[in-house]
């Protein structure tokens, strides 16, 4: 008698800079989220697919919690995220091991009673007294009824395979929405915009604001490989030198760093033009943003 597939969404949620996108990415196996130090550098909702035997993991990977900000973008963020916790079929709450803040006890109110919610403990290789992680998850437990915990590493790869047996009892049966081999349902050129928009957070997220976007304007591809003209729109013309550096450097760096990436995504030669482009007070508007690919 066959193993009856199994096929649902599962939502990370947590506060800004938990790991959500790197553990994402580790469960997955693929880079599809931008990883930053920086709060604020997922702005989507992310869908990736991993797909084990007869279960397939559909992993939305939201947004942080926004707490500190109001604004367009953080509104329209926050509603990325509870749009997700209505919609999935299990919910992984991340949390940074040994720390709980305010923007942690923020994300309680809004998990479900309804459905699983599965509590990972991130980052358990950073904490140095490994004693008190029996305390810490012992009081997170009173403040919400979890399904279960699971401490985990996602930048060391550290009991992934537990948390992925735990996630996968609370599928629900049913025939999978994803080819096997599917890793996102994103198309490849938001991939690429978003390998742009991590570069920039890496390399001048300390003095850029985060009002700044990636737009892709041009895409050719043919037997030689792919032609890409990128857009980033910022706000002010005071960002302009910023993103460029002192003699272009900061500009140049971007580029080759996003376009080495782009090359292992598309497994092709790429041609990548990067230009700015000054849109003021294109955040603030809920229209443009829409217009720019924000949900």
């Amino acid at each position: 008698m066959s193993t009856p597939s199994r096929c649902g969404f599962v939502a990370l949620v947590g506060r800004p800079n938990v790991g959500k996108s790197t553990l994402s990415n580790a469960l997955i196996g693929a880079k599809l989220s931008i990883v930053s130090r920086k709060a604020q550098t997922t702005r989507h909702r992310i869908h990736g697919v991993l797909t084990r035997d007869a279960d397939q993991f559909v992993f939305v990977d939201t947004p942080g919690f926004q707490t500190r900000h109001g604004g367009a973008m953080n509104r329209m963020m926050n509603r990325v995220v509870t749009q997700a916790l209505a919609e999935v079929d299990v919910v992984v709450h991340v949390v940074e091991a040994g720390k709980w803040s305010a923007g942690d006890a923020a994300v309680v109110p809004l998990l479900p009673t309804q459905r699983p919610v599965v509590l990972v403990v991130n980052k358990i290789d950073t904490l140095k007294d490994k004693n008190a992680l029996f305390a810490y998850v012992t009081r997170l437990t009173q403040e919400f009824s979890y399904a279960a915990v699971v401490p985990v590493s996602a930048a060391r790869g550290t009991q992934l395979d537990v948390l992925i047996g735990e996630i996968a009892q609370y599928l629900p049966e049913g025939e999978h929405l994803f080819e096997a081999e599917s890793l996102t349902d994103r198309p490849v050129r938001f991939l690429v915009s978003e390998l742009i928009r991590e570069k920039i957070f890496r390399l001048v997220g300390d003095e850029l604001p985060y009002g700044c976007t990636v737009v892709i304007e041009q895409w050719e591809e043919n037997e030689a490989g792919v032609r890409i003209a990128a857009c980033i729109v910022i706000e002010r013309e005071s960002h302009r030198p910023i993103l460029l550096g002192a003699g272009g450097q900061h500009m140049k760096r971007i580029a080759t760093e996003a376009r080495q990436d782009m090359v292992k995504l598309l497994e092709k030669p790429v041609f990548l033009d990067v230009y700015i482009k000054v849109r003021k007070g294109w955040s603030a508007r809920e229209a443009t943003l829409r217009e720019l690919g924000y949900e």
